[in-house]
């Protein structure tokens, strides 16, 4: 019998990796700072790690899915060089328009992940840059860390609330991890 686990789920651009929008292209790819060294303490406090990302520049026409499929193969081969193991990755290429489940805030890559992974939404975290993140927390179960960009105010927290709000990826971390009821 499979023992459901604790998840951070991560979103990508703009938490992970800098986004100056649409991001898909490796010459265009940076880690943000703090987000080895949080994911490294995540793993070494027993949470799994999976990536979530609305990805609509897909359906846009903007960049297609292999290069996608490019630019995250590149994400997840760096970060396993630095030790950092993420379980699995999902995605919508939809636009917002398109009216699908798999779109945050809408909770479909977390059932997906709940089934494939044995992730116990419970006890599970999201961390993001957006108010979808939150709300992808908040409707699928989850508590949320919400980690604004570069440039927005730690005054425009979003709506609905975050369980907790960081200043950076590094901070986000420590607050989850010194959460009362981990």
């Amino acid at each position: 019998m499979i023992v459901p686990r604790p998840y951070v789920f991560l979103d990508r651009d703009g938490t992970l990796v800098d986004d100056p929008g649409f991001v898909h292209r490796i010459e265009d790819y940076a880690l943000l700072p703090g987000v080895v060294s949080g994911l490294r303490a995540l793993q070494a406090a027993k949470f799994r790690l999976a990536i979530v990302s609305n990805q609509s520049g897909i359906g846009r026409g903007y960049f297609d899915h292999a290069d996608y499929e490019r630019f995250q193969a590149h994400l997840l081969e760096d970060l396993s060089r630095q030790g950092i193991q993420i379980d699995a990755s999902y995605y919508c290429p939809h636009t917002p328009d398109d009216g699908c489940g798999c779109r945050k805030p809408r909770t479909e890559l977390l059932e997906r992940a709940c089934s494939t992974l044995a992730a116990d939404l419970e006890r599970s975290w999201v961390i993001g840059d957006s108010s979808v993140d939150v709300a992808l927390a908040i409707a699928a179960g989850c508590r949320s860390a919400w980690v604004p960009r570069a440039g927005q105010s730690h005054g425009e927290i979003p709506a609905p609330a975050p369980t907790l709000q960081a200043r950076d990826f590094e901070q986000a971390v420590a607050r989850i991890l010194s959460f009362p009821e981990r």
